[in-house]
């Protein structure tokens, strides 16, 4: 079951939408914490676009940046939250695993993961690329929602810790508002 639920965001045009994703029994999702969607938030340049949303997410401290599309198949981190910047085409993403939401995202939208959520990308273009990211340093690992991954997976959501800073507006952002710190 997924609760979903929108407010404006201060830029121009840009929503910010989330949704909270329940354990499937395969996929742990992450009842505590939302996936937040930020809509058209981000205003890119014709050059260069995937260095000008690595630099953001590095400013706010969302590191070990990678160039690159979604996986298409279903699988999740959980040793670290991610975040992904859209910079070129679009696609639909499954989050939540087989029965989770469907959402469309494309060029300027930026999509906080956290610890848990499935995601795959269940359709785009070939030129549908992000930027991901992870904070604090943190290494993501690679889950595919199979027997014996849980409970240990469970173990390690529980204890990534609360990112320091949204990573489109930095301290005090959506994200602080959204997710309560442990």
């Amino acid at each position: 079951m997924t609760e979903e639920y929108t407010i404006p965001l201060e830029s121009s045009g840009a929503r910010l939408v989330a949704h909270r994703l329940e354990d499937d029994g395969s996929f742990p999702n992450n009842e505590r914490l939302s996936l937040l969607v930020y809509v058209g938030v981000l205003h890119l340049p014709k050059e260069e676009p995937a260095a000008a949303i690595e630099s953001l997410f590095h400013q706010h401290g969302w590191g070990g940046s990678w160039r690159d599309g979604v996986y298409t198949y279903h699988h999740y981190h959980s040793t670290a939250h991610e975040v992904l910047g859209v910079y070129g085409g679009t696609a639909q993403v499954q989050f939540g695993g087989p029965d989770g939401v469907i959402l469309e995202v494309g060029r300027g939208d930026v999509v906080v993961i956290p610890a848990g959520v499935a995601h795959k990308n269940v359709g785009s273009g070939a030129d549908f690329r992000v930027v991901g990211a992870y904070p604090g340093g943190r290494r993501p690992d690679m889950n595919y929602g199979r027997a014996g991954e849980r409970p240990g997976a469970d173990e390690r959501i529980a204890r990534v810790p609360h990112p320091e800073a949204d990573p489109v507006y930095g301290e005090g952002g959506p994200l602080d508002e959204h997710w309560p710190a442990a």
